[in-house]
């Protein structure tokens, strides 16, 4: 399978989102490190909501945290100072078992309680592990087991399939 465009999955999933952005109290995008912070950043730069961007730092919050284990360049979670009764838009780049949109839900929770979590994803590549489910998708792609999709960029964005060993899967 070739590379695949991202600039037309965005502009569809900024389309489908905009009818959010046209009230008052206006949901907060909030975009998973790393991949999904930069979906969340070209959305937010498309939309203009008059809400601040939040970045959310899912490290601690891994259940694999153990096995992978603390890398040098954690960076700290940012997001608005209140987000109790708020509507977040949470973005990620690919939704694979769940357990990284599970992780960042458990961490949003430790800065208040949203009114609702509205789920928004680049590529679905099924796999789930965990009931999760995204509200919004760019494209569901099916790959083989042996395959991963990486998101690169920021700039130029480009979603790459690679071939992976047992050993590289999470």
């Amino acid at each position: 399978m070739a590379d695949l465009s991202v600039d037309p999955l965005i502009k569809q999933l900024s389309s489908a989102l905009a009818p959010l952005f046209r009230q008052d109290d206006q949901p907060i995008i909030v975009g998973i490190e790393t991949g999904g912070y930069w979906v969340a950043e070209t959305l937010h730069q498309q939309l203009r909501p008059n809400t601040e961007l939040g970045k959310l730092n899912i490290t601690f919050y891994r259940d694999d945290y153990t096995k992978i284990g603390l890398h040098p360049t954690v960076k700290p979670s940012s997001l608005p100072t209140d987000i109790d009764g708020k509507t977040i838009v949470l973005v990620d780049d690919v939704l694979y078992s769940g357990r990284t949109v599970r992780a960042a839900m458990n961490e949003l929770f430790d800065y208040g309680r949203p009114e609702r979590i509205i789920l928004v994803i680049l590529i679905d590549r099924g796999g789930r592990e965990l009931p999760i489910q995204p509200d919004y998708v760019g494209q569901t792609i099916n790959l083989d087991d042996g395959e991963l999709i990486k998101l690169e960029g920021p700039s130029p964005f480009t979603l790459r399939i690679q071939k992976v060993d047992d050993d590289a899967r999470h």
